[in-house]
């Protein structure tokens, strides 16, 4: 199984760079966790969107889902995807049109944000919309999907991602802020993303991110064996924030960067 980062920004973008954004490949299937604004474009530097399977969200923050918007005019608009012959491309009857999992209340959502400009059914048109049952799995050719909820701002779900043919597994943590669950869901995975937006904890109201350390300390509770920080922003250090995470968690870390490639 292989994961391409995307996009590893927090809710604003890196210099040329995109928000929240990976995509899980085997034998033939593709899979894009999370979509958020600028990872339609990093996309299409690795795979052609018409041949993406399944899009799957973790929460409905802009970061996360704000691409799906111009995935679905593609989806809709583009040459490539129209009944009659248009320039090079002969038509079709059959344009593709990948599942979309999304969590509860997601179609509402996504209707109320594209319908602010008259076209409220843009998301659900373009994609095969199915908001899960954060209790039960998916499976999308041979990648088996499971989740749990973790504490954030709106109900947000972790992710495990694992091989059918039982080549590895990759849980996403999505957003949090501290929490048991985490590493529990993700207790001996291959490889762990865990956001580390925050360079020190919030000091007033809810808690909704993690620091670098706190990611370490998910990590090693978990028994992960290779952390990767996501959802951090290049204003941080790089190094400093590999270092703080090392020495929580006590083994091998890295700091996502756009285009990296993980083999699972």
């Amino acid at each position: 199984m292989r994961l391409t980062v995307l996009g590893k920004s927090p809710s604003w973008q890196d210099a040329g760079g995109a928000c929240s954004g990976y995509l899980i490949e085997e034998d033939g299937t593709a899979i894009l966790v999370d979509c958020g604004n600028g990872v339609f474009a990093k996309l299409r530097e690795h795979v052609d969107y018409v041949d993406v399977d399944a899009v799957v969200i973790s929460h409905l923050h802009a970061d996360h889902f704000l691409d799906l918007i111009p995935y679905a005019y593609a989806l809709t608009y583009a040459p490539r995807q129209q009944p009659v012959p248009v320039d090079r491309w002969p038509g079709t009857d059959c344009p593709a049109c990948p599942a979309l999992h999304v969590p509860p209340g997601a179609k509402g959502l996504f209707r109320r944000v594209v319908g602010a400009w008259g076209n409220e059914d843009l998301i659900e048109n373009a994609f095969e919309l199915r908001e899960y049952d954060p209790s039960s799995e998916i499976e999308i050719g041979p990648i088996r999907i499971t989740f749990q909820p973790v504490p954030h701002f709106t109900e947000t779900f972790a992710m495990s991602i694992s091989s059918t043919n039982g080549s590895g597994r990759v849980v996403y943590g999505a957003d949090c802020s501290p929490t048991e669950a985490l590493a529990d869901f993700a207790r001996d995975a291959d490889l762990m993303l865990v956001e580390a937006t925050l360079p020190r904890p919030e000091r007033t109201g809810m808690r909704g991110h993690l620091t670098p350390e706190e990611a370490g300390g998910h990590a090693k509770g978990a028994g992960a064996k290779h952390l990767l920080l996501v959802h951090i922003s290049d204003e941080l250090d790089a190094n400093w924030a590999r270092d703080e995470a090392a020495e929580a968690f006590g083994g091998p870390v890295e700091v996502a960067t756009e285009g990296a490639v993980f083999e699972v």
